[in-house]
């Protein structure tokens, strides 16, 4: 019986672990919304996240139509968050310009 309880609850760690890495794995307005708010980002060495600075994407609507969102972004984590540039290929980069883009006003037709 206790072997079964380990069992089970080793198995039910696997898929929730599963889960969030499949969520992390996704590029994703909520996602890179969540990143946004994340001290941990690019393995930052400090307790700032994007948020500390830019409270709800402050002053960076201007910033999302810029072609080198990705540059500025990796600035930010690798000097105020000192953590470490992340790919700008990566969910997390695509996620986080889609979640700075939503931040811009929308134009109406």
């Amino acid at each position: 019986m206790k072997t079964q309880v380990i069992l089970c609850t080793a198995a039910l760690a696997f898929l929730l672990t599963a889960a969030g890495n499949a969520q992390a794995g996704k590029t994703s307005l909520e996602y890179g919304k969540s990143l946004f708010s994340n001290p941990e980002l690019g393995g930052s060495t400090n307790d700032k996240s994007c948020n500390s600075c830019h409270a709800d994407g402050e002053k960076l609507a201007a910033a999302a139509a810029n072609p080198k969102l990705a540059e500025l972004i990796n600035k930010c984590i690798t000097g105020p968050m000192l953590g470490e540039k992340i790919d700008g290929r990566s969910a997390e980069m695509r996620s986080l310009k889609l979640y700075l883009q939503s931040l811009s006003p929308q134009k109406e037709e």
